[in-house]
């Protein structure tokens, strides 16, 4: 059988300088790089807002339109309308 050749970089020895916790995104990315970040993830949260609220009024148009369609047919209303006409005597 043939030997497995072993990875040299799997078994790199820790640096003096390094320390004991691994170091983070924030830690590595410049300033700069995190705020512009932020803005554009801002952005984002603000068009997929306006997005909701364009489509909720979107619904909301629709919605009021077939009531007042449906308040304009005859038939509709007969059907919907209460049976009990004593009480508005």
């Amino acid at each position: 059988m043939a030997k497995k050749k072993q990875n040299p970089t799997a078994s790199k020895p820790a640096t003096a300088d390094s320390s004991d916790a691994p170091m983070t995104l924030k830690e590595l990315l410049g300033a700069d790089v995190i705020r512009k970040l932020k803005a554009q993830a801002d952005e984002l949260k603000a068009e997929e807002a306006a997005v909701r609220e364009r489509k909720r009024q979107e619904e909301e148009e629709k919605r009021k339109a077939e009531q007042k369609r449906l308040d304009n047919d005859f038939e509709y209303l007969l059907n919907n309308s209460s049976a009990d006409w004593k009480k508005y005597k």
